[in-house]
């Protein structure tokens, strides 16, 4: 065991003043040499472009939801994926999906004239859903989010919270 060790007041307060004393000094913009003033600005610089890099993600993922014209949410029951054979179940519960959303979201597959046809994207979030307990077990229904864009593509979401 270690016994206490007595410390005087006087050698106290000696540490006290050194611990004053040794306060760093301010320094001032004039005094920072220019090489670390270049350095500080290419640090800086790499942060922008780390932050310039988020940015551009954030804004692929916000624009569709910059640009929805439509936006449902749908239960799509997929009980007629289990008629059909164990190992054909999740691609018929993919097409199920695709074909309940064209009916109910009325897209055009074929072009109109000279307009460009309405296109179906659906999610890689609502295809491993559908495919996450194998090609024999899709689920019985599933809850998404469609949305619609000013250019006519439409995608197909998970809903929140499945």
């Amino acid at each position: 065991m270690e016994e206490p060790v007595d410390v005087d007041e006087e050698e106290l307060e000696e540490e006290e003043e050194l611990e004053e004393t040794e306060e760093p000094e301010e320094v001032s913009d004039s005094e920072v040499s220019e090489e670390e003033d270049e350095e500080l600005e290419e640090e800086l610089g790499e942060e922008e472009e780390f932050v310039e890099a988020e940015e551009k993600v954030s804004r692929k993922e916000k624009e569709p939801e910059e640009d929805i014209v439509e936006e449902r949410f749908y239960t799509i029951p997929l009980g007629k994926a289990w008629i059909s054979p164990r190992k054909k179940r999740a691609p018929k519960a993919v097409r199920i999906v695709k074909s309940f959303v064209l009916k109910h979201m009325k897209v055009r597959t074929e072009a109109e004239g000279e307009e460009e046809p309405e296109r179906l994207v659906i999610d890689n979030e609502v295809n491993k859903k559908l495919w996450e307990r194998s090609i024999e077990k899709p689920p019985r229904n599933i809850r998404v989010r469609v949305v619609k864009d000013k250019e006519g593509v439409v995608t197909v979401l998970l809903a929140e919270g499945d």
